[in-house]
C-alpha cells in the first residue's frame, strides 16, 4: 500500500498458507488457511491484524516469525525474503529482528526454570561473549523497562509466582532481550483482565515511541486495535477483506464483513445502529473457493458473489475486497445504498 519501499519494514506479497489434513490413511483434503494476502506495515507503524476465530490472523503471524512457512508468495522483512530458505545463521540472524508475544504467558514461559534465566538465556544465545554478571545487568535492566520494580524483587522467581500481568511483562522483556526491530503480539491481552489489559497495551505503545518498534498485533477485538494501531487488516476466512487507517475503518467501515465485525463490538460514540443478517454458514476452506468467501453470509450479495472472487479495489486510502466498490476510486464517490448500515 506504500510506494515508498525504502520506509517498509514488512510486506506480504501475494502469501498463501495452506495445510493438510489428513481424515483416513486414504484421505485428506487441503485448508486454506491464507489464501492469497498481501499488504506492507511501515517502519515504526503498528498493523492491527483482525478477525475472527480461523480467519488466519495467527497463521499470518507464525509465517512472519518463520514457525510457518509460506506454502506461496514472499514475506520481506527490511528487504530480506525471509520465505526463501535459509540456514541456521541465518534464522538465528533473523530472530533477532523479529520476536513474538504470545497470547497466553504462562504457557510460553517454562515453569522450571526461573524467570531471570527465561529471559537471560536470549541474550546469552545471541551474546555469547558477555560474562554471567553482564547477562544478570541487562536482565535488571529489562525488568525495570518493562514495569517489573524493584527488579531485584523479581529475580529467582518462577512464573507460578507471578500475576498474569506480570508473566506478560516478562514475555515482553524476553522479546526486548535481542532488540528486535519487529514485535509480533499475538492477543496479547485477551487472557488478562481489562485492567491489566490497558496496562499491558499502554506499555506497548510507550516501547514502540521509546524504541522504535514495529508492530504487527493479532486481536479479534476492533476496540483493542483502534487503541493501539495506526493501520488495520481485516481478515475473513484466509482473506484480507479490507485494509486502511483504523480510524477511517472504524467511523465508516465499507465491506459488510467489517460492519458485521464492528456491530458485535460495544461503540458508545456510535451514531449509527449497525445491524446485519446473516446466516450461519461459514465457508469450508477445504473445498475451492472461486467465489466471495463472505457470500453465503452477505445480505447484499448476488449471484456474482457467488461464482467470481473480487479483487482487491482501491477506495481512497483503502482496498477493499468486495464488488460494491468495483467502479470507486475514493470514498466520496460512493453512491451506492447499503441498507445494513441503517
Amino acid at each position: 500500500m506504500d510506494s515508498n519501499t525504502n520506509n517498509i519494514a514488512v510486506e506480504f506479497k501475494n502469501v498463501k498458507k495452506y495445510f493438510i489434513k489428513k481424515h483416513s490413511l486414504f484421505s485428506k483434503s487441503t485448508l486454506k488457511a491464507v489464501d492469497d494476502v498481501s499488504f506492507s506495515i511501515k517502519k515504526g507503524e503498528v498493523m492491527a491484524v483482525v478477525g475472527e476465530s480461523g480467519c488466519g490472523k495467527s497463521t499470518l503471524a507464525k509465517m512472519l516469525c518463520k514457525i510457518h512457512k509460506p506454502t506461496s508468495g514472499e514475506i520481506y522483512v527490511n528487504d530480506l525474503n525471509i520465505s526463501s530458505n535459509m540456514n541456521k545463521k541465518q534464522i538465528l540472524n533473523f530472530r533477532k529482528e523479529a520476536q513474538m508475544i504470545f497470547q497466553d504467558p504462562f504457557g510460553s514461559l517454562n515453569p522450571a526454570h526461573e524467570i531471570n534465566y527465561i529471559v537471560g538465556r536470549s541474550i546469552k544465545i545471541h551474546n555469547p561473549h558477555l560474562s554471567k554478571t553482564e547477562i544478570l545487568n541487562k536482565v535488571i535492566d529489562l525488568f525495570n523497562i518493562v514495569g517489573l520494580t524493584p527488579a531485584n524483587d523479581f529475580i529467582g522467581k518462577h512464573p507460578n509466582q507471578l500475576s498474569g500481568g506480570q508473566r506478560q511483562r516478562i514475555v515482553i522483556a524476553r522479546a526486548l532481550a535481542v532488540e528486535p526491530l519487529i514485535i509480533v503480539a499475538d492477543e496479547p491481552t485477551s487472557m488478562l483482565d481489562v485492567s491489566i489489559g490497558i496496562e499491558i497495551m499502554n506499555l506497548m505503545i510507550k516501547l514502540k515511541e521509546e524504541k522504535n518498534l514495529t508492530y504487527m498485533y493479532i486481536t479479534h477485538n476492533l476496540a483493542s486495535a483502534r487503541y493501539v494501531a495506526d493501520k488495520m487488516v481485516v481478515m475473513y476466512a484466509g482473506n484480507a477483506v479490507e485494509q486502511g487507517y483504523c480510524d477511517d475503518i472504524i467511523v465508516k467501515p465499507l465491506h459488510p464483513y467489517t460492519i458485521l465485525l464492528l456491530a458485535s463490538t460495544p461503540e458508545p460514540f456510535r451514531k449509527e445502529k449497525l445491524q446485519i443478517k446473516a446466516s450461519e454458514d461459514l465457508p469450508d476452506l477445504t473445498s475451492p473457493m472461486n467465489f466471495c468467501p463472505f457470500a453465503l453470509r452477505c445480505p447484499k450479495s448476488s449471484e456474482r458473489c457467488e461464482k467470481q472472487k473480487p479483487k482487491n479495489y482501491k477506495v481512497g486510502n483503502r482496498e477493499v475486497k468486495c464488488f460494491l466498490y468495483e467502479n470507486a476510486t475514493s470514498e466520496d464517490e460512493i453512491n451506492i445504498d447499503i441498507s445494513i448500515y441503517k
